[in-house]
């Protein structure tokens, strides 16, 4: 069995993280699994794959502009690899739309797999896509959707109710309790700083504005960390220049070292518009710190109960949960107990399970036509 991932790169995000931290553990089940992205520039999740030395990672082009992934062309630049691979795994847009021209060009000889991450996108948004949407998406065997509510919100937007299914997506709950934490005087803190750290790309979907708001209504003992890169921060930059916070804050660009980064942090922030499920929640979680979200779909399932969620956009409360956290021990250790419990729910093996006996279903069918 021979299987391909397949996204726009390795950058910084839930579904690139996922590709980095299942393909060894699909290899050391004996799965023949590669990667093709069509971007990469020295992305440090591509670094860390190579180092790996687990997998073939094909790249179809040098680039870190965002915009080159909407070339039409790498249709056929992913045709010619696709056809060597049994199944291929997709997780995000436009190249699980090219994964489907593609793979009609080659006769649909390979089975596609989708997983969705995402509760909202501005395809779901609009009526006019749903037409192609239904097309590209009755292509794939099956659609993985990361909670149910993606399930029941893609059943009600395009039906195909025996494609879709739920696996929720998964944390490696031991490489992140081995991993160390970073020493505060590197980064120039202190150890009465009270470090706030929000992992996410500098996208429309995540709201690092929040954030920052909420660190200007805060003593200036509280210091805020962003891991992340995108179109958007030279945006969020302006803003943490018009508040006077460049000081306080620490745009740190894309990382590897995110574990060690949430260990040395004191409260870790995700701040959404929408959100699918919120790996970096669950991340956050697992290295024992309180996580922090906005209340939306997806997220506010995976947090909920442990975490502490909050109305999206509002930095008021957000400043009031981080203040009335720190300075209440007690309550600060309660939900870091229940967000490592919970953690524990999503650990990666038990996902990785799941795909091994999907793909081995979808193989079954495949030869028995």
């Amino acid at each position: 069995m021979k299987i391909l991932h397949i996204d726009n790169s390795l950058g910084m995000g839930g579904a690139e993280k996922l590709i980095l931290d299942t393909v060894p553990l699909y290899r050391k089940a004996g799965i023949e699994m590669d990667v093709l992205v069509i971007l990469d520039d020295d992305f440090p999740f591509a670094r860390e794959l190579q180092k790996l030395d687990c997998c073939k990672l094909f790249i179809l082009k040098k680039s870190k502009n965002e915009k080159d992934v909407y070339n039409p062309t790498m249709i056929f630049k992913i045709k010619k690899i696709l056809k060597n691979y049994d199944i291929a795994h997709l997780h995000v847009f436009p190249s699980l739309y090219y994964a489907v021209f593609a793979n009609l060009l080659n006769g649909s000889k390979t089975k596609l797999v989708l997983t969705e991450h995402n509760t909202l996108n501005r395809r779901v948004a609009n009526k006019i896509f749903r037409p192609i949407e239904k097309f590209i998406y009755n292509n794939y065997e099956k659609v993985i959707c990361i909670t149910k509510e993606i399930e029941i919100k893609y059943q009600k937007y395009l039906g195909l109710s025996d494609k879709l299914m739920t696996i929720n997506n998964g944390v490696d709950v031991k490489k992140i309790g081995k991993a160390p934490s970073h020493e505060r005087s590197k980064f120039g803190y202190s150890a009465e700083d009270k470090l706030i750290i929000m992992v996410a790309r500098f996208t429309d979907q995540k709201d690092q504005d929040t954030v920052i708001k909420a660190l200007s209504l805060l003593p200036i003992a509280y210091k805020l960390i962003l891991v992340g890169d995108g179109k958007r921060r030279e945006e969020l930059e302006k803003l943490a220049l018009e508040l006077q916070l460049l000081d306080r804050i620490n745009f740190l660009g894309i990382r590897s070292d995110v574990y060690p980064l949430y260990k040395m942090s004191d409260i870790a922030v995700l701040c959404s518009h929408w959100e699918g499920f919120g790996l970096a929640a669950v991340e956050a979680m697992a290295c024992g710190i309180p996580i922090i979200a906005s209340n939306v779909d997806g997220l506010a399932q995976v947090v909920e109960n442990a975490g502490i969620l909050f109305d999206a956009g509002n930095s008021n409360q957000l400043a009031e949960i981080i203040f009335s956290l720190e300075n209440n021990e007690e309550k600060y250790k309660n939900v870091v107990q229940k967000c490592v419990v919970r953690a524990e729910e999503y650990d990666i093996v038990k996902m990785v399970n799941k795909h091994i006996k999907l793909y081995e279903s979808i193989m079954k069918i495949k030869k028995n036509n």
